[in-house]
């Protein structure tokens, strides 16, 4: 099983990526959507949230409000990182169970597609990894465009995320996403290629230790989240 490394930054076009790759069948393991139900209401996750940012955070129906405790992390590094400390334990261990269902199911690639991947120190079960990268002035324009939002709060979003240039660093495949669509597709199915090709003997022997060492990860994972939750 080949488990590839998907990520970039805000407004990067790193969803586009993904989409692409679900459209062309190979699954991807969302790490939003993973982050999203770890913060549904009534989760471990949501519990450990209010507690830690109050109930003004919560939206009638007592879901999150994401939009106004986004306004909260990306202005305080601190809280930021009161916020990724607190959903860790939930995230790390959605994203290995959906990672271990798709692999009982047979697939012999699987897109990860996680904006904190290095930051979570999660490039290690990943190989290759694709950085999806857009220039500093494209990007702050798009995300202007994007969530008509002001100049100040897109900074401030860009700021909070390890920078591009430096994940572009550690990337074994970089698409560039600065110029129109039909660049984008045309490197999107040279990676394609390259993701889908047989492993060789050295990929494959790896491949299995690293799907051992998964196993293992999950079920840590799992142990973590309920600890986390009591």
């Amino acid at each position: 099983m080949r488990i590839v490394g998907l990520t970039g930054g805000i407004a990067s076009g790193k969803s586009t990526v993904s989409n692409m790759f679900k459209a062309n069948g190979i699954p991807v393991v969302d790490a939003d959507v993973v982050a999203r139900d770890a913060l549904r209401k009534g989760t471990g996750g949501w519990k450990k949230v209010v507690d830690a940012f109050g109930e003004e955070i919560l939206q009638d129906d007592g879901e999150v409000d994401r939009k106004k405790l986004g306004l909260i992390v990306f202005s305080d590094p601190d809280k930021r990182l009161v916020l990724n400390r607190l959903l860790a334990p939930y995230i790390s261990s959605g994203i290995f169970q959906e990672i271990f269902k798709l692999w009982l199911k047979g697939h012999k690639v699987i897109v990860l597609d996680v904006p904190l991947l290095f930051e979570a120190k999660m490039d290690k079960w990943t190989k290759p990894i694709i950085v999806v990268w857009v220039n500093p002035e494209t990007q702050l324009l798009r995300l202007i465009e994007r969530d008509r939002t002001s100049e100040i709060d897109a900074r401030n979003r860009i700021d909070a995320q390890m920078p591009l240039d430096l994940k572009r660093s550690k990337a074994d495949i970089v698409i560039d996403n600065s110029g129109p669509f039909g660049d984008l597709n045309e490197q999107f199915c040279h990676v394609l290629s390259q993701v889908t090709r047989p492993l060789t003997w050295t990929e494959f022997a790896l491949s299995r230790n690293g799907a051992l060492v998964a196993l293992l990860s999950i079920s840590v994972a799992i142990l973590i989240a309920k600890n986390a939750s009591s």
